[in-house]
Formats: structure tokens, sequence, C-alpha cells
């Protein structure tokens, strides 16, 4: 699940702290990140257990309501949401309840934030037409789940508060941890019940190892790519750049120069869509020319050994999923 996208914010936060609290054991900032990623990979759980939460809510909501009318004589609601095939698989699924039990992790002291969310969902019309629709199958299911996560949860400032007081690393997190949930949910499939897998931490030892050798090379040669920035920007003062474009093309140069799977350009591009979101907003056409102009010499003088494109393309987000996946 943690990917290169997550690897490289997490590197960018962790090389501005490096420089900034003035640690220089190498050893503890990248113990570091990886605790960091490891909390990337937490709140990915969290969210799946989030639906199971909901639907537990529903069915104190249902009981009560069952109850009432038992008592009056009148009609019994609807336990269509509560048996929901696929949060009832979700619910039993052996990989997240393992994780939640090994992390001490529940929703139970968000009872109030859960309350709440499953009432947004009652009100929603996404409840509304399925609850009407005689459809029972497995994939209506699944697909009502997949349709809240991305209607109500995605994007829902209350829970970005929730995990806020929870956890200053799910910050930046969360934004791309929704694909991998979302994705979750499109894979999940009935046949395979309570062991269905879920994504794995890392997809490979590789990804591992990219960060770690990423993290080292920004930090071990730090003084060579910050020259090769310093003789690229003669026609600006290089004292005056925003201290995070400075750490955003020290890794981007690291990443050039340490991976030579990773085409110039993928580097490039994804340094600089980095930098809209944490520097300045004329960062980024700084930033490319900058790099475009240091990948051009080092290749030009041997130092690098890869080619650039004629043309580079902005790609979008996510755009290098072949090379992470």
């Amino acid at each position: 699940m943690i990917n290169r996208e997550i690897i490289r914010i997490k590197i960018v936060q962790l090389t501005y702290a490096y420089y900034q609290n003035g640690n220089k054991n190498i050893d503890s900032a990248e113990k570091e990140l990886f605790f960091s990623l490891s909390k990337a990979y937490d709140l990915y759980n969290y969210l799946l257990a989030l639906m199971v939460a909901v639907t537990k809510e529903a069915r104190k909501h249902v009981e009560v309501a069952q109850a009432k009318a038992r008592r009056e004589g009148t009609e019994e609601p609807s336990t269509k949401f509560i048996y929901n095939k696929f949060a009832l698989q979700l619910e039993e699924n052996k990989m997240l309840n393992e994780f939640m039990e090994s992390q001490k992790k529940t929703w139970d002291d968000e009872a109030e934030f859960v309350r709440k969310l499953y009432l947004q969902i009652t009100e929603s019309n996404i409840y509304k037409e399925y609850m009407a629709s005689g459809d029972d199958s497995y994939a209506a299911d699944r697909e009502l789940w997949r349709k809240i996560y991305r209607t109500l949860i995605q994007e829902n400032e209350a829970l970005d508060d929730v995990l806020e007081e929870q956890s200053l690393y799910w910050n930046d997190d969360k934004e791309v941890v929704d694909t991998f949930v979302l994705k979750t949910i499109k894979r999940f499939d009935e046949k395979n019940g309570p062991k269905q897998e879920l994504l794995p931490e890392y997809n490979s030892d590789d990804d591992r190892d990219y960060a770690r050798k990423l993290f080292r090379a920004t930090i071990l040669n730090a003084d060579e790519y910050q020259r090769f920035m310093s003789e690229a920007s003669r026609n600006w003062d290089f004292g005056r750049l925003a201290y995070m474009d400075v750490v955003i093309m020290q890794i981007a140069i690291a990443e050039i120069m340490t991976f030579p799977t990773i085409p110039i350009s993928v580097s490039i591009n994804e340094y600089v869509e980095m930098s809209k979101l944490y520097s300045t907003p004329r960062s980024g056409g700084y930033i490319n020319g900058m790099l475009d102009t240091i990948a051009r010499h080092l290749v030009d003088t041997g130092r690098l050994l890869k080619s650039i494109e004629p043309q580079r393309v902005s790609m979008p987000k996510g755009g290098e999923k072949t090379e992470n996946e």
C-alpha cells in the first residue's frame, strides 16, 4: 500500500524537519521515517474499520426501532443496511481484525462522530435509493459503500478533525490513503469471505529500500546536490530561495542520481507537483527549470547515465502506478 507517492511526501517532511530541528543523527531520522510510513498503513486499516463501526451503529438504531415497532404493533424497520453483504464481510475480515487487535485501535472513543456519520448516511440520496431498490446482490451492496465512502467519508471535515486529534502523522496522509481504501472496496469478492486479502503494508521490499536509499542519499550528499543548485541558479540569488524549495530539489536530485530505472521526467514532475502543496505558488515553475538544467548538465558531463526526454508532459496525480504497483 505504501507507494512512492507517500514515501516522497514523508521524505520531504522528514528532511525539512531534519534540518530545521538541528537533528544530525541520520539513524534516528531514518527510524522516524519508517515510523511515519507505518502510521499511513495504520490509517488505511482505521478507515476500513470505520465502515464496520457505522454498520454496528446502524444495528443499534434498528434494534431500538424494532423493539418499538413490536410494542406498538407497527411495521418493523428494514434490516437491509445492517445486513449489507460487503459490510458483513469486512466486519469478519481476518486481516483487519488481527491488525486492529494488535494496534488496540477501535472507533469506540469516537462514538458521537460515528453516530452523526450514520445519521448523515441515512439522510443521503445514496442510502435512500439503496433501501428502495430491490437489488440485493453483493455487487449492489459493495457499490453502496463505495459511493458512501467517496461522497461522505473522503471529503469530511469532521473526520479530518478526528484524525488530526489522533495523530499528527495523518494530516497529509488521508488524501492518498483514501485512494487505497476505495481500491480495496473494489477488490472485495464475496467468494473470499473473511480471508479476503487487504493491501499489504509494502508491495515489495523494493519500496522499503527505495525509501531508505532516497532518504540517505538526500542527507549524505547534501553538499554536492546544493552545489548543483547553486551553479544552476546563477541568474538568481540561491540564498533567497524558499528553504522548502531547496529541500524538494535536493530530494529530487537524489532520486534522479540514485535510481537509474526512474525516468528523469517522472522525478521532475513528481517534485514539481509536490512543490505546489508545500512551497510558494511560483515554486513549481522555478523548480522545474532548475531541475531540468541540473539534469541536462549531469547527462552532458557523463555524471548521469540517463536520457533526457525531448519534451516533458505533466503527469496526472498517481501517474507512476506502473512503477509502484
